[in-house]
């Protein structure tokens, strides 16, 4: 990749060059015009060619990670059912990383939750009533639904994987500094939990979406080295290639 962007970069110098070099040496001539013209042209043509690629490496990323989550909320939701014995979801029925033009979601009103006591199996239904609307793409709800859970379950089983959900709910709906606390959150409560691994990707794209991109670099480097070899460390790895593409 390193040696793509290089050549991205020397192809466009020279045709920046180009006019320049027409103006100060001049070329004798009708049949050196032509020659130089045909140069010029085919250095545009691989300039494009190389734009295209960059364009859908950058797409088929993309396609990636919507994949991958959608595959991920499938089986979150298929673990949870399953240890409760409640009915499985069909697959494909899944929530996508797209952002919908609502406003970013807003926490309830301390009013609007309560903090009783609950057994393991409210605690399940609260934790799949937040998940479902998740699922839904019904951000601004699922982000309420989870902090009431966070409230009332505070200790729960599934409290990590709600304050993840909850970070991701705000992620979709762009408000990446308010999903970066909540992944943080995460990382600090629940330090060896395994969504710990996807918080700190998070973290690393929630900077990247406020424009702090030497700090998203740095996070994600610090994914690939934590967890070598895993799903986060490729999605940590493709990201940080897909920075310096665009960093051009």
């Amino acid at each position: 990749m390193p040696a793509r962007k290089l050549r991205f970069a020397l192809l466009a110098a020279c045709l920046a060059a180009a006019p320049t070099v027409v103006s100060a040496q001049g070329v004798p001539g009708a049949a050196g015009n032509v020659e130089l013209l045909n140069q010029i042209t085919a250095l545009r043509s691989e300039l494009q060619a190389l734009r295209a690629e960059i364009e859908e490496l950058q797409q088929a990323q993309q396609q990636q990670a919507e994949s991958a989550r959608a595959q991920y909320l499938d089986l979150d939701g298929r673990l949870v059912r399953l240890e409760g014995g409640a009915p499985v979801a069909a697959i494909g029925d899944t929530a996508t990383d797209d952002a919908d033009d609502a406003p970013g979601p807003v926490a309830p009103a301390p009013s609007q939750v309560t903090a009783a006591p609950a057994t393991r199996a409210e605690e399940q239904a609260d934790y799949l009533a937040a998940f479902d609307e998740l699922k839904r793409r019904d951000y601004v709800a699922s982000a309420r639904a989870f902090e009431a859970f966070l409230v009332r379950h505070p200790d729960g089983a599934y409290a990590p994987n709600a304050l993840y959900w909850l970070g991701e709910s705000y992620y979709v709906t762009q408000n990446y500094g308010m999903a970066e606390r909540k992944f943080r959150a995460v990382i600090r409560q629940f330090p060896d939990h395994d969504k710990a691994a996807g918080a700190l990707l998070k973290v690393g794209l929630s900077q990247y979406g406020q424009g702090e991109v030497e700090a998203a670099a740095a996070t994600l480097a610090d994914v690939v080295a934590r967890y070598p070899g895993t799903d986060v460390a490729r999605t940590a790895r493709e990201s940080l290639r897909s920075m310096r593409l665009t960093g051009l």
